[in-house]
């Protein structure tokens, strides 16, 4: 494999695809019991391993300590799931027939192939487990499209797999210029899983259309809070903060914008600052700094742009103070709901407070976007349950930002609208990396008619079993 610093070409992407389907050939016949036992194997590697992991994971993104141990459990819980639920999700099983007792159906599940995956850069190896693991515990062979800046992260995690009996060329990993290596995936793979932004998603999903191969995509996000009048004070505003700063901020399920009683909006934003006032920021090897730096300088452009136009058009904004690579979180104040900050994805540490009057035109507001990756709602559990269910995202949390979806891998998560295509996670999450067969016995006990005088023998029967067909 070439070094990140040496781009790699069509050659090289072709020889990866070539030596990713010969070591699918025996995968696929490796048992349920045995590919287990190595995820198993694996997940203890990774955790016996997390502390040079966390050393990668901060020496290429910047993120702090603890961002990186959070990325670093989420990934043994990727990888304990699938070990776990792998024969329950694809052993063979019955479906019922269309003619009782006549007919048996088996349904089953075959692997696709290869599988190409495009990972980012936030979370190189949180999001690998989630999709590579899956794939690969699937029978199928994956080429993986790292980002540049966070390769060495997904390497380490390959080379630990490999270390643990993953046949070496089964888990490929390549990087270079999207026209290139981008779309060199999706021409050459049986199914493409893709995680990044939506504009990036329109052209996945045009190029794949035209192959006609699968396709599953986590795409952008704006994700509301609503917070509900007499909602707990200072509990809501540490799990306000909680779900802007991940990461700092540069997750799509953060919290992006938050709609807030106009009676209680003034102790929301005092209360809040005085919280952002409090963090600490910074990356170290120990756990005392409560978030860090962004990606890039560009990421620092690009974050510092949205609060300087926010500004500027009358807004008040809290924090927001810029040192090198990393950037105090913000609170914007006194923004529209259709305004730039409100409407655009900002993927920093920024959370724009809007007041509301009434929770229906709230839910109105939370609503109003392209985007329906993840929402929440904050305050008593009964109401928040009610409102939840009338929110457009694929994940809804209650006194929660994100934490509370993202850490139960049993459930689908996904966008609705722009936010995505498909769900990942849960059974349907392994099973998106095969083809449903349905193999279908007629056991001889029932002739099916083929000839008109055996149609007028049979009808009668058939009305009969309408009949019962209807109970069952």
């Amino acid at each position: 494999m070439k070094t990140q610093s040496s781009a790699m070409t069509a050659t090289d992407l072709a020889r990866a695809f070539d030596e990713a389907r010969a070591a699918q050939i025996s995968w696929n016949q490796t048992s349920f019991k045995n590919r287990r036992k190595l995820l198993l194997d694996y997940h203890d590697s990774v955790n016996d391993n997390q502390a040079m992991l966390m050393d990668t994971l901060q020496r290429e993104t910047g993120k702090s300590r603890n961002h990186a141990f959070e990325e670093i459990t989420g990934s043994l819980a990727g990888i304990r799931y699938v070990a776990n639920n792998l024969r329950r999700a694809l052993s063979s099983h019955s479906a019922k027939p269309g003619i009782p007792f006549a007919l048996k159906i088996k349904v089953d599940y075959s692997p696709v192939g290869v599988v190409g995956v495009v990972t980012p850069w936030n979370y190189p190896l949180a999001l690998t487990m989630l999709d590579v693991i899956p794939a690969l515990a699937a029978g199928n062979a994956v080429v993986q499209k790292a980002d540049d800046k966070t390769i060495q992260t997904i390497i380490a995690a390959r080379d630990l797999a490999e270390a643990n009996g993953l046949p070496r060329g089964l888990w490929q990993v390549v990087h270079g210029d999207n026209e290139i290596i981008g779309n060199g995936l999706i021409d050459n793979c049986d199914y493409f899983a893709f995680t990044g932004s939506t504009q990036t998603g329109r052209k996945v999903a045009q190029r794949a259309a035209g192959r006609l191969i699968g396709y599953s995509m986590e795409l952008g996000g704006k994700n509301p809070a609503i917070v509900l009048p007499g909602a707990n004070l200072e509990k809501t505003s540490e799990r306000l903060l909680a779900s802007f700063i991940g990461n700092s901020g540069q997750l799509c399920v953060a919290t992006e914008r938050a709609y807030v009683p106009a009676a209680e909006m003034k102790a929301y934003v005092d209360l809040l600052g005085k919280k952002i006032e409090s963090l600490k920021l910074g990356s170290s090897g120990v756990f005392d700094h409560d978030l860090g730096a962004l990606i890039s300088s560009d990421q620092i452009s690009r974050v510092g742009g949205f609060l300087e136009r926010a500004r500027k058009g009358g807004s008040e904004v809290i924090g927001g103070v810029i040192s090198g690579q990393t950037i105090q979180p913000s609170l914007v104040v006194g923004t529209d709901h259709k305004s730039e900050i409100a409407t655009q994805e900002v993927f920093g540490p920024v959370l724009a407070l809007i007041p509301y009057e009434d929770l229906d035109h709230a839910i109105e507001m939370a609503n109003d976007t392209e985007y329906g990756l993840n929402a929440s709602v904050f305050g008593d559990v009964g109401l928040a349950t009610e409102v939840a269910s009338k929110l457009q995202a694929g994940t809804v949390n209650v006194n929660e930002g994100y934490r509370a979806s993202m850490a139960s891998l049993d459930a689908p998560m996904g966008g609705m609208k722009q936010s995505g295509v498909g769900r990942r996670n849960g059974i349907h999450g392994i099973r998106r990396f095969t083809e449903p067969r349905t193999i279908a016995i007629n056991r001889g006990l029932v002739e099916l008619p083929s000839r008109g005088s055996q149609y007028i023998k049979m009808a009668p029967l058939m009305g009969v079993i309408s009949k019962v067909m209807k109970r069952v």
